[in-house]
């Protein structure tokens, strides 16, 4: 679940500061007045100091023009923002490579190592069962509480287990305990640090975060030079979850797209169409060649799940490509030379984009609204307008978990073929361990679809509306749309 905090508002305040600069064709010239103005001296700072509020601001900036923050250089901290735009500028994209996620150490607060707890709820009993049955010998009483040596504690829960008063808590580490693969560790230093070996790129790390450590590197720079650019064209690959996410009907959207600057839109839930009768195809194949079952390929961080972590299940993940890259594909042909900007809710996708030759951007749907505001545009005043490629209910569908199954099972029924389905709801320890398993566990003839975010891709690291709100607004919409 996606909930609303003030670091996500933080960022997509400085996201909106950014975007107006950009507008205004004056980026390099204000950009090194930025962190001044988003921590202004006369309001109380989040952090220690205004100082410390502002030399985090500094690296978002670095992160929103694409850079890696692991790769400053010890003089490039005494550089100005403005140099780093000249960069930009002058590097073309090669910039991007590498990494899709970034940690800002001066935001991260290196979270203490032991993940158990006493709080001040703790009696000093006289049974001490904690203490007692530490296999560690790690707890000790002072003052008539109880205390955890955190260098020999190895957080392994029982003392908060045999507590009569429940005064030992568990306190994870957000980044950590979020990731499902094991991609984020502590440094020597104590900080974070993401290892791209591992990493999926399923953005579950950045969202835990409480102090917004964790950050996308950003293709905004380079999608807002595009449709600024009169002499560039430009298409907006609108994915299907987008619908839900500012309010408004799916032609009102459009229509704003159009006022941003966007030459042509597209709807990705038409490749989603055809990767449907692709995949149902694909699967038919497959199970009448003796395979047991057969997964989906769409989402991306369960694609690189597979691998790098999951690498025997590679035979039986699908070839049929993501309905992003079929949208891709077909905006290619039909105006050739445009920058197509896949906008979407998923951080995975820019790791996908990079490795595609059919989509040159990303755009999440926080960073699109903070275009929209920082240019002016109220969605729900624009007027309705239709997409340049429209799609239909089945492959809207796609955005919510089980969509893609449905879409599967229908068109094979269709074809007179019954298939077996199985959901998997979002990408956890749990989850991966049934996958590794996955051929013992379905039932011969079994279509196996799976999503990284639970609920499907209306709640995805990018998005900025509540799921189960999307999720009413897209059924309301799909309703609607019945002939």
């Amino acid at each position: 679940m996606n909930y609303i905090n003030n670091a996500s508002l933080l960022k997509r305040q400085l996201t909106v500061r950014f975007a107006r600069l950009m507008f205004a064709g004056n980026l390099k010239e204000r950009i090194d007045y930025l962190p001044m103005q988003q921590a202004p001296r006369d309001v109380a700072a989040v952090r220690c100091c205004v100082h410390h509020d502002r030399a985090v601001i500094r690296y978002r900036l670095i992160a929103l023009l694409g850079f890696a923050i692991e790769n400053e250089k010890p003089e490039d901290e005494a550089r100005s923002l403005s140099s780093f735009v000249e960069e930009a500028e002058t590097s073309g994209e090669s910039r991007l490579a590498g990494s899709v996620l970034t940690v800002i150490d001066e935001a991260c607060t290196a979270c203490i190592r032991a993940n158990y707890r006493v709080t001040n709820v703790c009696r000093g009993c006289v049974a001490r069962p904690c203490m007692m049955n530490c296999p560690k010998n790690c707890i000790s009483f002072a003052n008539g509480q109880a205390h955890i040596d955190e260098k020999t504690c190895i957080s392994c829960g029982i003392c908060a287990k045999v507590c009569p008063y429940h005064s030992i808590v568990y306190q994870p580490i957000p980044c950590e305990e979020a990731c499902p693969v094991d991609a984020v560790t502590q440094d020597a230093r104590g900080k974070q640090d993401i290892d791209a070996q591992k990493c999926i790129n399923c953005g579950k790390c950045l969202q835990a975060c409480p102090f917004g450590a964790i950050m996308e590197r950003s293709e905004i720079f380079e999608i807002l030079r595009a449709i600024t650019n009169p002499a560039e064209p430009t298409v907006a690959l609108i994915a299907p979850s987008i619908i839900g996410q500012f309010n408004t009907s799916l032609g009102k959207l459009v229509t704003a797209l159009r006022r941003l600057g966007f030459d042509h839109v597209a709807e990705v839930a038409w490749g989603a169409d055809l990767a449907a009768e692709k995949e149902t195809a694909e699967l038919i194949e497959r199970l009448e060649h003796g395979q047991t079952c057969m997964t989906s390929s769409c989402c991306p961080a369960y694609v690189e799940a597979v691998d790098k972590h999951i690498q025997q299940l590679k035979p039986l993940v699908s070839d049929t490509l993501s309905p992003m890259q079929y949208t891709g594909e077909w905006a290619g042909r039909q105006w050739p030379g445009a920058r197509r900007i896949f906008i979407g809710p998923c951080i995975a996708k820019r790791a996908e984009a990079r490795l595609s030759p059919h989509i040159e951007n990303t755009l999440t749907y926080e960073e699109l609204g903070s275009f929209f505001i920082a240019a002016g545009v109220d969605v729900t005043e624009c007027e309705e307008s239709v997409a340049d490629l429209e799609a239909s209910s089945v492959g809207r569908k796609f955005a919510v978990s089980g969509g893609v199954s449905a879409a599967i099972v229908g068109a094979a029924d269709a074809s007179g073929h019954t298939v077996n389905e199985k959901v998997i709801n979002g990408l956890d320890t749990r989850s991966l361990a049934t996958l590794k398993a996955l051929e013992k566990i379905v039932k011969p003839g079994t279509f196996v679809e799976v999503m990284s975010c639970e609920g499907g891709c209306i709640n995805g690291p990018g998005v900025i509306s509540n799921p189960v709100v999307a999720r009413r607004f897209l059924e309301k919409m799909l309703e609607e749309k019945k002939p």
